[in-house]
Parts: C-alpha cells; sequence; structure tokens
C-alpha cells in the first residue's frame, strides 16, 4: 500500500498541485499575520525598551502612550534633589511635547495619517539597553532659539540637509515655528521610530515654548551607578519626591509599557488572522473537493485494491498519506510565502506611515507550529472525509461508473445545514435582545453558523438556481447550453462545494461594502443634521490642534463665530469612552443639537449624554457623573440634558475649562465657523486659508467636503478588506480551475464521444465555460444574498452604536455579481483549452 500511495502521488502530481496551492496560501496569510505583528510588537518594545532608564520619575498615569494631552509637570528643584541621592549616578529632566510635527521642503507632512510627532530636550541618558537614548550623528546639538536638531530619517524623508530652515507645526501658541538645522540625531533602539518624528531642542528653547517659560519638565530619568539595584535606587528616589509623582523601577516600567502596547496590538493581530482564517476555511472547500474528485476518479483503482485483500483502513490511510504530503509540502512553501506576505503588509500600511523598515521580522518557533498545525490539520480533515466514503464503497459497487454521491446523503446534508441555519437565526434573535458586545457577538455566531449551514444545503439550493440559468442557457447557446446545464447538476454536492468556496468571499465583501455604506450614510446624516455652520477647520491625521488657530479666525471680516470642539479619551463613571468639550453658547450657534431633555446651554460642571448611552447608563436630567481624565482626579459633573442619540460626534459633551482641569492641554480638533448673513463665503474661505497655509495638518472645507473628508478613512479601510479577501477569492478562483480541470479529466471519455458526433472545439470551450460561470454565479449569487441579510442584521444590532442609517450599495454588490460571471469564464481558459485539445480517438478510448 505505501507503494501504491508513492505512485499515486506521482501519478497525479498536477492534479494535487492546485490543493496544495491552496495551502500554501491559506498558511502563508497566517505565517504572514504572526510574522507581522510579532516584527510591530518587536519594533514597538525597542523603543520602549530604547526610552526607558534605570527609573522612571512622572506624574501619577503620566508618561506612557495616552499622555498627548497631559499639562502636569514636575518642578526642575526634583532634579536636584534626585541627583543629590548617593542610589543615583545621574538624573535627567526631561521636557517632551507630543504632537509637534516636521513640515517637509516640499510643504508635506513628514509622517503620514497616525505616526506622532515629539519634541525634547536632548539628555546623554542611558536606556535599559545600556545605550543612550539619543546620540548625535551629524553636526552639532541646538544651543538657543530658532535652532533644532531631527532624527536622521525625519531629516532625510523631509528632504533636509544640516543648515537648512525647517518649518514644524505645533499644539501651541504660535501654531507654527522655523528653526535652523543644526545636527541630526539618532535614536537607540535598532528597530526605529516606527513613522514617528524627534524634533530636539535645547531645554531653555522647550521651556520658552511649550511651557510657557517654567522651569519645568514631563518626566525624569534617573541612571544608577554600579552596585545599586532599581528597586534600591526607586525606593531612594520616592523619599525625595513631593506628592502626586510616582518612581518606578525601569524594567517594571517597560514591562508594564509593553504589556500595554501588546493590548492595543492585538487587534491588528486579531484582524488579520480573521482574514487568515476564512483563506483557510475557503482552502478547506478546495480541498475537499479535490480529493473528493480524485477519490471518485480512482473508485476502480480502490475498489481493486479491495477486491485484492486491501481493507477499509488501509484504503482511508492512502488516502490519507496523500494528504499528509500535500499538507506538508504546502505547510513549507506556505511558511516562505508567508514571509513575503509580511513584507506585503508591511508596504501596505507603510502608506499609512507606519514605518517598518528598520524592524526585525522575526520567524518564531511558536509561528512555524501553527503553521505545520493548521496546514496539516485542515488538509488531513479536508481528506478524511472522501477517503472515508470511498472506504465504504462496497467493491463491486466501486467498479460501476456511478459513484455519485446517493440521494439520502444529500437530504442528510440540507438537514444538518437547515439546523444550524435554525440555530443562526436563533443566535441573531438573541444578539437583538442583548446589548453591547455580548449581543454582537451572538449576531456573529449566529452569522457563522448560517454560512456554514448554507454551504451544507448549496447542493439542494443551488439545483433550482442552476437549472433558472439553463432555461437561459439554452435560449442562448441552444444545445451547448442544455449540455453545460446537465453536466452542472450531474454532481450536485461537487458543483455547490465549489461555488460555496467563492460564496463565503462574497459574503464577507457584500456584509464589508453594506457596513461601509452604512457608515457613510450615518456619518452623512449626523453632519447634514447637526452642522449649522458654513465652513469647518480639521486636522487630517485627526490629532488637536494649537487653539491659537480659533483666535486667528475670529476677527476676520465676515466670521460672525467660532465654536471650539475638542475630543479626548476620558472615563464617565468607570466606562472609557471619547468626550467631547465645547463652550455651550458656541455649540448652539455651530450646531444643531436636538436635544429630547434639559438644555444646551449647560453650566460650567455640566454633561450632555447621548440619549442611548444615558438610557443604558440609567442617567437622567439632575444625575451626578464622575469623570476621570489623564491625571485621574474625579471631577463630578450633573447631567444637564440628554441629546438624540447619535446626532453629535462624541457620546458627551463637556464644556472646555472642565476638560482643563481634568489635566489636558488645551487644543482643538474641530472648528466650526458660522459666517455673518450676507457674507461673501469665498471672500471668507480666502481670508482663512491665509491664516492656514503654513499648516498642512489642517485645512477649511465646507459641511459635504467634511464628510467627504472624513469618509476617505472609511474608504481606505475597506481598500484594506477587500484586499486581504481578495486571497480568499483567489483561492476560490482555484477551486474552480481545479474542479473544471478535474471534470475534464474525469469526463474524457464523455468529450471525445461528444467531439466524434460533431461538437467543435469552440463549442467544447464554450460549454467548460458555461458551466465555470454557473459555478461561479451561483457562489455569488449565495454569497451576495448572505451578505445583504448579514449586512442588514449587524447593522441593527449596532444601530444603537452609531450605525443607525442603513446604506445598501446596490451598485457595487450588481459589480460584485457580474465581476463573478467573468471570474468564471477566466477561471474556465485553462481546463477549457485542455478538454478542446484532446485526441478523439485517444478521449474515445480512455479507461
Amino acid at each position: 500500500m505505501w507503494k501504491v500511495t508513492w505512485r499515486n502521488l506521482m501519478a497525479r502530481k498536477i492534479r494535487l498541485a492546485l490543493s496544495g496551492f491552496a495551502i500554501v496560501l491559506g498558511v502563508a496569510f497566517v505565517a504572514g499575520s504572526f510574522i507581522f505583528t510579532d516584527a510591530l510588537g518587536g519594533a514597538f518594545n525597542g523603543i520602549v525598551s530604547g526610552t526607558t532608564s534605570d527609573v522612571e520619575i512622572a506624574p501619577k498615569g503620566a508618561n506612557n502612550f495616552d499622555s498627548m494631552q497631559d499639562t502636569r509637570t514636575i518642578a526642575a528643584s526634583v532634579v536636584d534633589d534626585v541627583n543629590a541621592l548617593p542610589e543615583v549616578e545621574k538624573a535627567y529632566g526631561v521636557a517632551q511635547m507630543q504632537g509637534v510635527y516636521v513640515i517637509g521642503a516640499n510643504g508635506k507632512l513628514v509622517g503620514g495619517n497616525g505616526p506622532p510627532g515629539f519634541a525634547f530636550n536632548y539628555t546623554e541618558a542611558r536606556s535599559l539597553t545600556g545605550d543612550q537614548i539619543l546620540t548625535l550623528a551629524e553636526g552639532a546639538l541646538p544651543t538657543g532659539p530658532g535652532e533644532v536638531a531631527l532624527d536622521s530619517a525625519a531629516a532625510d524623508k523631509a528632504g533636509y540637509q544640516i543648515g537648512a530652515t525647517v518649518t514644524l507645526v505645533t499644539p501651541v501658541d504660535p501654531p507654527t515655528m522655523k528653526a535652523k538645522l543644526t545636527g541630526l540625531v539618532e535614536f537607540g533602539s535598532k528597530g526605529g521610530l516606527v513613522g514617528a518624528t524627534l524634533s530636539v531642542f535645547d531645554v531653555q528653547t522647550m521651556h520658552d515654548v511649550f511651557f510657557g517659560g517654567k522651569d519645568v519638565f514631563t518626566s525624569i530619568s534617573v541612571n544608577i551607578p554600579d552596585g545599586v539595584t532599581q528597586q534600591q535606587a526607586t525606593t531612594a528616589v520616592r523619599g525625595v519626591l513631593p506628592p502626586g509623582l510616582t518612581a518606578t523601577a525601569g524594567d517594571a516600567y517597560a514591562e508594564k509599557n509593553k504589556s500595554d502596547i501588546a493590548d492595543q496590538l492585538k487587534f491588528i493581530n486579531i484582524f488579520l488572522l480573521v482574514f487568515a482564517a476564512v483563506a483557510v476555511v475557503v482552502s478547506t472547500f478546495l480541498i475537499i473537493n479535490t480529493f473528493s474528485i480524485l477519490v471518485a476518479q480512482r473508485s476502480r483503482e480502490l475498489a481493486l485494491l479491495r477486491a485484492m485483500g486491501a481493507s477499509r483502513r488501509q484504503v482511508r490511510r492512502s488516502v490519507l498519506l496523500e494528504a499528509f504530503s500535500v499538507g506538508l509540502i504546502g505547510s513549507t512553501i506556505g511558511l516562505g510565502v508567508g514571509y513575503l506576505l509580511a513584507l506585503g503588509i508591511r508596504a501596505l500600511f507603510a502608506t499609512f506611515g507606519l514605518d517598518l523598515t528598520g524592524a526585525d521580522f522575526p520567524l518564531k518557533l511558536r509561528t512555524i507550529i501553527v503553521c505545520y498545525a493548521v496546514g496539516l490539520v485542515v488538509t488531513m480533515f479536508a481528506a478524511y472525509l472522501p477517503a472515508r466514503r470511498a472506504s465504504k464503497i462496497a467493491p463491486v459497487a466501486a467498479m460501476r461508473d456511478d459513484v455519485a454521491l446517493p440521494e439520502s446523503a444529500l437530504r442528510k446534508r440540507f438537514v444538518g445545514g437547515m439546523g444550524l441555519t435554525v440555530l443562526g437565526v436563533a443566535g441573531i434573535v438573541l444578539g437583538f435582545a442583548g446589548s453591547g458586545g455580548s449581543g454582537v457577538s451572538l449576531v456573529g455566531l449566529g452569522m457563522l453558523a448560517i454560512l456554514i449551514g448554507v454551504a451544507l444545503m448549496s447542493p439542494v439550493l443551488g439545483i433550482p438556481l442552476i437549472r433558472g440559468l439553463g432555461v437561459l442557457y439554452r435560449k442562448l447557446f441552444g444545445t451547448v447550453g442544455v449540455l453545460a446545464k446537465q453536466n452542472s447538476l450531474r454532481n450536485p454536492r461537487r458543483t455547490a462545494a465549489t461555488a460555496s468556496a467563492l460564496m463565503i468571499g462574497l459574503t464577507l465583501v457584500a456584509l464589508m461594502s453594506i457596513l461601509g455604506a452604512s457608515t457613510k450614510a450615518s456619518f452623512d446624516k449626523v453632519i447634514s443634521a447637526a452642522v449649522n455652520s458654513q465652513l469647518v477647520v480639521s486636522n487630517a491625521i485627526q490629532t488637536p490642534f494649537s487653539p491659537a488657530l480659533a483666535a486667528e479666525i475670529r476677527p476676520i471680516d465676515g466670521v460672525a463665530g467660532v465654536a471650539q470642539f475638542r475630543q479626548a479619551p476620558g472615563k464617565v463613571d468607570g466606562e472609557t469612552s471619547f468626550i467631547g468639550a465645547a463652550d455651550p453658547n458656541q455649540l448652539s450657534q455651530a450646531l444643531n443639537v436636538d436635544m429630547t431633555a434639559g438644555q444646551v446651554g449647560f453650566p460650567s460642571n455640566g454633561i450632555l449624554v447621548d440619549a442611548n448611552v444615558a438610557d443604558s447608563n440609567h442617567l437622567q436630567v439632575g444625575d451626578t457623573a464622575t469623570l476621570r481624565f489623564q491625571n485621574d482626579e474625579p471631577l463630578k459633573v450633573s447631567v444637564a440634558g440628554l441629546f438624540v442619540a447619535n446626532s453629535m460626534p462624541t457620546q458627551y459633551i463637556v464644556g472646555l475649562d472642565t476638560m482643563e482641569r481634568g489635566g489636558l492641554k488645551p487644543a482643538d480638533s474641530l472648528l466650526f465657523i458660522t459666517t455673518e448673513p450676507g457674507a461673501n463665503i469665498d471672500q471668507v474661505r480666502s481670508s482663512i486659508d491665509k491664516v492656514l497655509k503654513d499648516l498642512p495638518t489642517v485645512s477649511l472645507k465646507n459641511p459635504q467636503e467634511f464628510v467627504d473628508e472624513q469618509l476617505s478613512f472609511v474608504n481606505q479601510f475597506l481598500f484594506i478588506v477587500y484586499a486581504l479577501l481578495g486571497l480568499a477569492i483567489v483561492i476560490a478562483v482555484l477551486g474552480i480551475i481545479n474542479t473544471l480541470a478535474l471534470s475534464v479529466i474525469e469526463r474524457t471519455r464523455e468529450v471525445g464521444l461528444l467531439r466524434a458526433i460533431g461538437l467543435s472545439r469552440r463549442q467544447l470551450r464554450q460549454m467548460v465555460r458555461l458551466e465555470s460561470v454557473a459555478i461561479a454565479l451561483l457562489g455569488a449569487a449565495l454569497g451576495i444574498a448572505m451578505g445583504l441579510i448579514f449586512g442588514i442584521a449587524l447593522q441593527r444590532a449596532i444601530a444603537d452604536q452609531g450605525l443607525d442609517v442603513l446604506g445598501i450599495p446596490w451598485v457595487t454588490l450588481l459589480i460584485f455579481l457580474v465581476a463573478s460571471g467573468l471570474v468564471g469564464v477566466l477561471a474556465a481558459v485553462l481546463p477549457a483549452r485542455r478538454a478542446a485539445k484532446l485526441n478523439v480517438l485517444e478521449a474515445i478510448t480512455t479507461e
């Protein structure tokens, strides 16, 4: 049996290649996801280790990755007190400001959309790695006002040489500044800065520009001498710190930040692995189908082996050994392709400013084990079902030509699929009744059950669809169309299994299209209904900007008012949320705040709450809520009003002074500009553009342009999703090619007979193409229908979270359907060509 198995592998190399390729693609996605996220995590861990000293001192809860708007500082005298300790070698005061961006020589922002820009003073502090956190690579350090040093990568991207005048955007007044580039610095971590930019000033300039001339720091980095442990130094430092400051041992501090980063990056890993799982599931359909066809084609051979004494177990083992070999080879190649895919994902994320050029891309043992486990388990599982079915067929029965799946098996599949579908519908119904994450999870599980159920029922569901298509085929293509329909119906399980692979991919594509369209429609509704102002200033990279802009715009002729809107992460009664802030008088002028209770004009200690959120949290007008921002100090606020659900950019709105009392520096997220009656909008825009001309990070637009700008992020996300789902579509197309190619081999004698009775090569190619189109359209019809149902269900499930308008992109869905038909035509090219090339006499005499 071992020799027979080996000979079968060698005889069917081409037939098994496409199945192996499906495993390669599925495993590659798993490997690429792990390798990329390991590289991303390693790069951020390198930043943490490269910026953490032996002991770190900062205000409680500050000096972490959420500290962008923290206003708390440390008096310079604390540095002197720490330096006086015998357990300290040297303490360095660090004055850091986030939101300082480099503008290139071409006038464009360096770093793209996302990576932060940091400004701080130069120190000689060493990190946990033993290297200096910053080193001077070229030129000289800045020594006075009007001078700056940049990290080498930022200077190179910006096109600046030493001696050039650098333009910088700041979150303070003035919003822009210019400085002479005196030198280039290098960051200690070999993994680089992941796209972030560094601007280095002398300490006095940092104090004067960013801290109002105060001699203060945002943190203190401490290096310790030999013979002193981090814990000893930390204990000593804590003894001289004033209230409100904390000292943390470097190792513990780094581990905490690494853990926080890992939690934040977990989303990316899960996001990529979801698409990897889709690719693996689609691959499973392809492999099951391939082995089913191969086993069916070898039924006589297997029956002969049974008749010669081979046991059922030996027959199963023979097929499974073939599958193991395919899985092993496919998984090995998939690991290598996965590494290349990880580099491709790096290039994809680089378009959003995430630069991992200097990061290591490790191939960890965990990745290798998971990939081989996935590849082998999926292949063995996929091959087991047809192997078990083949071993059960009696030798005499298997020697007949007809080895198709019996009707009873189709009925069992249909009943099982119906049961799963009913369970899925129940899960969705329960999900609607639930709330928050648990409700959405139930909806998601229900969708998965329905997807599997429909895949099981597809052999029966596909019959009327193919027959209906056959009517069209008969009218358009005559006898050739009838033959194509009959061939598609000959083995409905095989046709449906091939279509199911495409169905899964298109279900997800249609689902994401509906969610994307609903997001756009919901956001458009909010802005159209809420914005009264004629113009909006926003930041293209979604970071706060200097409040000085509002002060410069207000005196412009034709401007009646400027409403500043701010937002930042915080906690309301212990629950994390984004909180908005505005002046209540300005807010009512710029935005149409539709209240269900209370009024817009709230007092300084008031808060407006989304009506749905208030209902979920049992809040009413007059109730007291507790806010916590960066400084973690509790702020008691009174609920002054409830606004119509999903009608505002955030779920909570407080006064500007409330956010500042929470320890956040004043920085605007949006400016809503109202013009005077009769004012010339074009002239007002021109005057405001002059104020913004040196700020490529912010732009002026009307409300519709603002909507379009915000929706561009949705489009970018959908682009990534479509690109990742494209791999599953590719695997599904391979499945169609594989099925048709094996079907042509299986029907070699039939093809010869058709040619002998007068069917031309052109007609034969047309027949195979029509079969391919039938498979593709069956998968597309089921996929788009389920995507439509799932999209509507999911939109309703999360309607209370802001997605309250259903958008169905009918044109896009129609394009998907037409594209599927074209995919069917393309998938049939090679199988149709091979069928047309068969020698008639040799085909007729084929056993």
